[in-house]
């Protein structure tokens, strides 16, 4: 299980506050945290509609490294993702040596961008969110012409919240067989609501073990990103259930049983005992016999036929177990 803590713009543009998130994401043990570095006059026009909201977001890069060092000093088995989408931050984000980037669905036409990434020889989480199969193939390709960095596929509906009926999980499936690469699930669901942790839990049921999920400091504030942002301990709740439905789904291949199988197959499978008191010298008929769950466990039902038409050599008292050597051939 991976399970990357996203911080987006939860920060607000407070350092402090991107600091608290930092802490809420090393201390449930997120495998990584996200961090979204950008300049935005080389990433956004200002005919963007929120675009003085963005300008309010804005942190600057000596901050990002401020955050980069107490992140790696106070967590430093949590890997720190660069999200970036211009070249200037990416040069940046090289400077810190982050572990890997993500690169936005934004950009997945962005064929200068996409080989610059790839250059970086750095795992690259490529969102396919809303994309068609031969862009998602084009912007492989671009990669592959580059580098050879690993390459997962992070798919999620980017409306905020999600519903449940559009989250479309088994789309999952259809990405890992085409592309046969790594798939991971950025869920978006309200997080309000025990879908935020159930539909992700589903998505790990089915065996995508990459999970992006919001993290912010109090969502409550409602603040920037907090539609389907987890709050710290609500945060540590998600990676438990995440963790415990991986380790429930087990494996699909034929396997020895538990000991606790073991011990419910003695307890729960039927023996062939006597119907009735009977005696010595008996011909077995198929109304002598019966199939009923007994302590110990005796022979199996499966074993009644060698049974019938013969004669018993001992007397049997009604429950009683019968064995191969109670009965002769006639």
């Amino acid at each position: 299980m991976y399970i990357i803590a996203e911080m987006a713009c939860s920060h607000e543009g407070d350092p402090a506050l991107a600091q608290a998130i930092i802490d809420g994401a090393g201390k449930v043990g997120a495998n990584a945290i996200q961090f979204q570095i950008w300049r935005l006059e080389l990433a956004s026009a200002p005919s963007l509609p929120n675009y003085a909201v963005l300008q309010n977001l804005e942190m600057s890069f000596d901050v990002w490294r401020d955050l980069h060092t107490y992140s790696k000093k106070h967590y430093p088995e949590m890997e720190i993702i660069a999200c970036v989408s211009e070249r200037e931050s990416l040069a940046f984000a090289e400077t810190l040596g982050v572990d890997a980037y993500k690169i936005h669905a934004s950009d997945l036409e962005n064929p200068v961008f996409i080989s610059a990434v790839a250059k970086t020889g750095k795992r690259i989480d490529l969102a396919v969110g809303a994309t068609t199969k031969e862009e998602i193939t084009r912007a492989i390709g671009w990669i592959r012409e580059t580098s050879s960095s690993p390459v997962w596929l992070m798919y999620g509906v980017q409306n905020f919240p999600t519903r449940s009926a559009d989250a479309h999980l088994l789309h999952m499936l259809q990405l890992r067989e085409d592309f046969a690469l790594p798939v991971g699930y950025q869920d978006h669901s309200d997080a309000e609501t025990h879908a935020a942790f159930w539909i992700p839990a589903a998505s790990v049921g089915m065996g995508i073990d990459i999970q992006e999920k919001h993290i912010t400091h109090d969502r409550s504030k409602k603040g920037i990103d907090h539609e389907a942002a987890l709050n710290p301990d609500e945060f540590t709740e998600f990676v438990r259930m995440c963790n415990e439905v991986q380790a429930a789904r087990g494996k699909k291949e034929w396997r020895p049983f538990s000991p606790n199988e073991e011990k419910y197959r003695a307890y729960a499978r039927k023996s062939i005992v006597a119907a009735r008191d009977l005696a010595k010298g008996t011909v077995l008929m198929e109304d002598d016999l019966l199939a009923l769950r007994a302590s110990p466990p005796g022979l199996p039902p499966v074993d009644l036929p060698r049974f019938l038409g013969k004669t018993l050599e001992c007397a049997k008292s009604r429950y009683e177990h019968l064995i191969s050597d109670d009965v002769r051939g006639d």
